[in-house]
């Protein structure tokens, strides 16, 4: 059995891409007739204007809780640094590998005298605090009737972040994940985290609803939302958008995150509705990470 796993893991990747991508195409190909009646009103693209809005505030946001982690280890860092070095660094996770950006945030920050193992600590600690609010905003927002399970699933959530449990997971992924250049990254000691990381959490929680306002204006430019339904909205993006962060093989969640949301939202909004929200919502969240790194260049720029 293991010969057979070690096999297929460097396909892996390739292999939920593609049957994601299958997925999405058959649904588009079923659904064809829906998508080309749907036609942008002004108030629609108005919409999208905010949803390209609060993207944008939403990756700007992430730069200031990397800026509040890296700050939790009595590290002193520019905040204006901090936000332009994220927002440089953050449209290379859609290179094959879905590391580079971790890489480029670590040189960046040894090169204004934090110790490498914060450097590595904080880029490890960011990702693991999003999968924890993203998913605790999906329970919250969840439709679930029994509220004793929402508030025992979140529970596990915050737990969860305990460095008791989140130690074992940082150590876990030195291993794994950053085996890129052994000899410039190793950490000369031991990676520990000593407290509780609230702040950060909430700010991610932040970033969370941040982007999840960005997708619901984005279903409002095709569709008017009831407001019963808000909530479900928010709580199958904050699910769609973790998969696509945790799965193997999406270099930004590409496919992964579609074919959640489409697979969560269908049942209460028209496929072809469903469809065109997330194949904008995909070009607004490009185009918000292209145009934040646009900003953050021309900012380093001027400082120069």
């Amino acid at each position: 059995m293991k010969k057979v796993l070690s096999a297929i893991k460097p396909y892996l990747r390739w292999i939920i891409l593609g049957l994601t991508l299958f997925f999405l195409a058959k649904t588009l190909k079923d659904n064809w007739e829906q998508v080309l009646e749907i036609r942008i009103s002004y108030s629609g693209w108005v919409s999208l204007g905010a949803a390209l809005i609060l993207t944008t505030m939403a990756h700007v946001w992430s730069g200031v809780v990397w800026f509040w982690i890296i700050k939790e280890f009595h590290k002193k860092v520019n905040l204006r640094w901090a936000i332009r070095v994220y927002l440089l660094t953050n449209i290379a996770k859609y290179l094959p590998g879905n590391i580079w950006h971790f890489y480029g945030r670590i040189n960046a920050t040894k090169k204004v005298g934090v110790p490498v193992e914060t450097a590595i600590l904080s880029v490890l600690i960011e990702p693991l605090l999003m999968a924890a609010a993203a998913l605790a905003v999906a329970l919250v927002g969840s439709t679930q009737e029994s509220l004793f399970l929402q508030v025992l699933c979140f529970g596990i959530v915050i737990f969860s972040l305990h460095p008791r449990i989140l130690n074992p997971v940082i150590k876990y992924l030195v291993k794994i994940k950053l085996k890129v250049s052994k000899s410039d990254l190793e950490p000369a000691t031991e990676l520990k985290l000593e407290r509780y990381l609230i702040k950060p959490f909430l700010g991610e929680i932040c970033f969370v609803l941040i982007r999840g306002s960005g997708f619901l204006f984005t279903i409002l430019a095709f569709n008017s939302v009831e407001l019963n339904h808000v909530l479900l909205i928010f709580s199958a993006f904050s699910l769609a958008w973790l998969l696509g962060l945790v799965v193997p093989g999406a270099p930004g969640g590409v496919g992964v995150f579609e074919a959640t949301a489409l697979a969560l939202l269908e049942h209460k909004f028209s496929s072809g509705i469903v469809l065109s929200a997330v194949a904008f919502y995909r070009l607004i969240s490009v185009l918000a990470e292209t145009f934040a790194a646009g900003l953050a260049w021309l900012e380093q720029k001027s400082q120069n």
